[in-house]
């Protein structure tokens, strides 16, 4: 390749006229429809309320208190809290020592700085010894457009890997507020996906209640069954609607704990004959929720008619963010297309 060919993508370039430009504030959208109720920081509310009667409770941030809801929790205890810079591996060691001496830390940074820079000390002073570190991390899958630096696209799939961690993944602000005394309760290592700053709610319409390791069916179908986490359930639940109208039943199973998974609630829903099967994740396709309950089935030996959305195998673009989950296929409108095609198959 000749040195003018290689650096002819260093060549100026064309400005975007201003109609065709997407705004910063694009880059962090909302991930629910609009008119839906928000509530501000539930993380970091949750946790200062718990920490009023369960003093063993500190708070850790690798320079991301404002960007993790974890500055709510340091303005009520600031005694409990503790800024450890950028450094992401001091932070998770420090909460192993801390949690060794009988406290419940919650250490908070980017999911793709503890699931790729932090590895190994989460695993070998974290996991091996089973210790109650609840990791809280915010810009999980595709929720920002800021690119692959940002973009913890394979973070369920690492941490899957990881002996005695426990991965919960909230679909809105009651999920996340009611997770909070849950994760905490558990005796051993959390990995918690967080959506942060004024989060959709949308479950307390569907009766629902956090269970850790549990999933909960929140519509009820006979066409097509959604397995979904995170704010892939806000999708489905819209999905559910708009199908609803075109007389196609959709039942939505929410799962928020994706390890240890609910098995025996998948496999009842699973075996109900006729329906398609569709996980949803805001996850690359290898190694999620949906490899997790195809295993399920696979050892199970039940075998519906299993379709898969996800986010594909390779670096996304950088962008707004409405932009690019119609183009990796996790849209509202993107998941209609394709379960329509599915079902006309």
């Amino acid at each position: 390749m000749s040195m003018s060919r290689r650096l002819s993508k260093w060549e100026p370039r064309k400005p975007v006229p201003a109609e065709e430009r997407q705004l910063t504030s694009a880059m962090i959208a909302s991930l629910a429809a609009e008119g839906l109720p928000t509530v501000s920081a539930p993380f970091g509310h949750a946790l200062a309320e718990l920490a009023e009667t369960q003093e063993n409770i500190v708070g850790l941030t690798a320079d991301l208190a404002k960007y993790t809801d974890l500055h709510v929790f340091a303005q009520k205890h600031p005694e409990r809290f503790y800024q450890m810079g950028m450094a992401e591996q001091l932070m998770f060691s420090a909460a192993a020592g801390m949690a060794k001496e009988g406290f419940v830390p919650f250490a908070t940074t980017y999911a793709v700085f503890a699931s790729r820079r932090a590895y190994d000390f989460i695993c070998m002073a974290i996991a091996e010894d089973n210790l109650p570190v609840k990791i809280v991390c915010g810009l999980p899958g595709l929720t920002t457009g800021y690119g692959p630096s940002h973009q913890a696209t394979e973070d369920v799939a690492i941490f899957r890997g990881m002996p005695n961690m426990t991965i919960v993944d909230p679909c809105d602000a009651l999920d996340t507020a009611q997770a909070v005394p849950a994760i905490a309760a558990h005796d051993g290592p959390v990995y918690m996906r967080l959506l942060r700053g004024k989060v959709p709610s949308v479950l307390q319409d569907y009766d629902y209640k956090f269970e850790l390791g549990k999933a909960k069916v929140l519509t009820e179908g006979n066409d097509v069954l959604i397995i979904s986490s995170g704010f892939m359930t806000m999708r489905a639940l819209e999905v559910a609607t708009t199908l609803k109208a075109d007389n196609i039943g959709v039942s939505v199973l929410h799962a928020p704990t994706i390890k240890p998974l609910d098995t025996e609630t998948i496999l009842r829903e699973c075996a109900k004959s006729g329906r398609l099967v569709v996980v949803a994740e805001n996850h690359t396709e290898i190694g999620g929720l949906g490899e997790a309950v195809a295993m399920t089935l696979m050892k199970n030996q039940v075998f519906p008619e299993m379709k898969h959305v996800a986010l594909p195998d390779e670096f996304l673009d950088a962008g707004a963010l409405p932009v690019l989950h119609d183009q990796y296929g996790i849209s509202v409108s993107a998941m209609l297309t394709k379960i329509k095609m599915w079902l006309n198959k």
